[in-house]
C-alpha cells in the first residue's frame, strides 16, 4: 500500500479557464505499448522533448510550438535491456536516470545531455543490485529530485520485519555525488516506508507506518529526517490518537521550510473513512505545529453517497493537497481500486479506449476502476468551504488502467481535469474545472485530428502555465498531443 506519495503546493490567484482553446498533435511513430516506454519530458532550450522506446530504438525527439518534429536523436548509449527511465528537464540541458538489467543484475545508471539532447560525458555507474532466478521482479532503485532541480537522491529502501533500511547517494545537476549514506530506522511492530522527497537543501524526508488490519491502514506514523550524509533518522512521531489513516500524501515547502501532510482518517481500523487528517510540520521543529482531524460533515456524506450509496468515501485516494495563503487547504482525490475474477469466456463487449472490447481469455482477469473525483476546500480552522464531485467511470482489463486516472492542469485560479469517457462506443475527453470558488463546469472536450488517437492522461504533464502535453496511442504508433488552455 502506498500510503504517502508526493503532492502539490498550490496559489490560487490566477484566471479562470473557460474552455481548452487548441489542440494540436504530433506525427505518429511506430511503438508497441505493451513493451514500450514513453515520456513527456519537458522544455528545454525553448524546444518541447519526448521520449519513446520501442524495445529496438530509443528516441529523444524534440519539437517546434506547431508540434513538428525538428530534431530525433538516438539514445544509443542506452544498455539493450532498459526500464524505469526518468528525465528530469532544465532550461539548458536534461538529466536521465535509467536502469539496465545486465546478467543477474540491475544496475542504475545516470547521464547528462545538453539542451540538444547530445550525451555530454560518460554516463553514470551508480550502483547494482542481484536480481533473484526470476529476473527483475520489483523496482530496485528509486529517485527524488528537489524542487529546484539541485539535488538528486539516488536510493533503496527496504522494509525488512520491524526496521527500514535505507541506502543512498546525493546528486548535483551536473551529476557529482555530494553525498553517500545508510541509515537504518527501527520499531517494534512491521514497518512500511513511502515515497521519498528531498527539500532544496538535500535534507530527506519520507513517511513511515506501521499496517494494521485487513485494510493496511496505519496505527502508527513518523516522519523520518535524514540530512545529506547522515547516518541516523531524525524521527517525529504524529500521533493518531487511536485513530487509523490511510492514503496520507505529504508535501515539502521550501519557503516556508515546512512539510505539509494531508489524508484520510477511520475510528475502526478495518472501517470506511470518517474524514480527513491535516497537518504541518515546521523543518527545524521537532514536533508537529497542527495536527487535525475533521470528520465528514452529514452535506457531504450525502453529497457523496448520492452517487454510491454504500462506504460512500472507500477508495478514495489522495492525489494531490493544495495549501491556500490563508492557511487553508484544498484536498483532491480520486477512487481507484482493483479487482480480479475468473474468466468463463463470456463473450461479452466491454466500453473502453478505441471502442468496444472483448473480454480477456485468460483465466484470472485483473479489472481496473477509477471514478469520481472529489475536490474538497476547508478553511485554515478545518471548516468545509465547498465541495465538487466529478462523476466519472473508467473500467478496463489487463492494462493497468494505462487509459484511465486524469490529467491536471493548474492555472493557479482554475484546476481542469481531463479525462476518458468509456461510456460510449468510443472513450472521449471530458473537461472538468472547478475554481478557486467552487464552481464546476464539465462538458465534452473536441480533439479532433490525427485518427482520434487514444489519449493516456495520466501520464500528461503540464510544460506551461497553460500548456499540456498528453501521450496518444492508435494502433501500434505513438503521437502526443500539446493542449493549450
Amino acid at each position: 500500500m502506498k500510503f504517502f506519495k508526493p503532492i502539490l503546493l498550490l496559489l490560487l490567484c490566477l484566471p479562470v479557464i473557460s474552455q481548452a482553446q487548441d489542440v494540436i498533435y504530433s506525427q505518429f511513430d511506430k511503438f508497441d505499448f505493451r513493451s514500450g516506454e514513453y515520456a513527456v519530458v519537458g522544455m528545454v532550450g525553448g524546444r518541447l522533448y519526448n521520449y519513446h522506446n520501442s524495445g529496438n530504438e530509443a528516441s529523444l525527439d524534440a519539437y517546434d510550438d506547431s508540434m513538428n518534429k525538428v530534431t530525433k536523436v538516438i539514445l544509443d548509449f542506452f544498455p539493450d535491456k532498459i526500464y524505469e527511465t526518468r528525465f528530469v528537464a532544465y532550461a539548458d540541458k536534461i538529466i536521465v536516470l535509467y536502469q539496465s538489467l545486465e546478467s543477474n543484475k540491475v544496475v542504475q545508471h545516470a547521464a547528462l545531455l545538453n539542451e540538444a539532447g547530445r550525451l555530454q560525458n560518460k554516463p553514470l555507474d551508480l550502483g547494482s543490485v542481484k536480481t533473484g532466478i526470476f529476473g527483475a521482479t520489483k523496482t530496485y532503485f528509486q529517485s527524488a529530485v528537489s524542487e529546484n532541480k539541485k539535488m538528486i537522491v539516488i536510493y533503496t529502501a527496504t522494509d525488512k520485519g520491524g526496521e527500514i533500511d535505507f541506502e543512498g547517494k546525493w546528486l548535483d545537476d551536473n551529476l557529482a555525488i555530494v553525498k553517500r549514506s545508510h541509515a537504518v530506522f527501527k520499531t517494534d511492530n512491521a514497518l512500511q516506508h513511502a515515497d521519498l522527497n528531498v527539500d532544496n537543501d538535500g535534507n530527506v524526508f519520507m513517511a513511515a507506518f506501521t499496517p494494521v488490519g485487513a485494510l493496511n491502514y496505519a496505527d502508527k506514523f513518523w516522519l523520518l529526517k535524514l540530512a545529506p550524509g547522515a547516518t541516523k533518522f531524525d524521527a517525529v512521531e504524529m500521533p493518531l490518537d487511536e485513530k487509523f489513516a490511510a492514503s496520507g500524501y505529504i508535501k515539502l515547502d521550501n519557503v516556508n521550510k515546512r512539510v505539509y501532510f494531508g489524508g484520510f482518517y477511520a475510528d475502526k481500523k478495518n472501517g470506511g473513512y470518517d474524514g480527513l487528517i491535516y497537518a504541518t510540520f515546521e523543518m527545524s521543529g521537532s514536533a508537529f505545529s497542527i495536527k487535525k482531524f475533521i470528520p465528514f460533515d452529514p452535506f457531504l456524506i450525502n453529497t457523496v453517497g448520492a452517487r454510491r450509496k454504500n462506504h460512500a468515501f472507500d477508495n478514495y485516494e489522495v492525489k494531490q493537497l493544495i495549501v491556500k495563503n490563508d492557511g487553508g487547504f484544498v484536498m483532491v482525490s480520486e477512487v481507484h481500486f482493483v479487482t480480479s475474477r475468473s474468466n468463463y469466456s463470456d463473450p461479452g463487449l466491454y466500453p473502453g479506449p478505441g471502442g468496444m472490447w472483448s473480454q480477456n481469455s485468460s483465466a484470472s482477469v485483473r479489472e481496473y476502476h477509477f471514478k469520481d473525483i472529489m475536490v474538497l476546500s476547508y478553511d485554515k480552522d478545518g471548516t468545509r468551504e465547498w465541495s465538487s464531485i466529478i462523476p466519472k467511470d473508467q473500467y478496463s482489463q489487463e492494462d493497468g488502467g494505462i487509459f484511465s486516472s486524469y490529467a491536471l492542469l493548474n492555472t493557479g485560479g482554475t484546476l481542469a481535469f481531463l479525462f476518458n469517457d468509456f461510456n460510449r462506443d468510443r472513450s472521449h475527453i471530458q473537461l472538468a474545472t472547478v475554481t478557486a470558488g467552487g464552481k464546476t463546469d464539465m462538458h465534452s472536450f473536441t480533439a479532433e485530428g490525427n485518427d482520434y488517437p487514444d489519449w493516456l492522461p495520466r501520464n500528461a504533464k503540464q510544460v506551461a502555465g497553460r500548456i499540456i502535453i498528453v501521450p496518444c496511442l492508435h494502433k501500434k504508433q505513438i503521437c502526443f498531443a500539446k493542449v493549450v488552455f
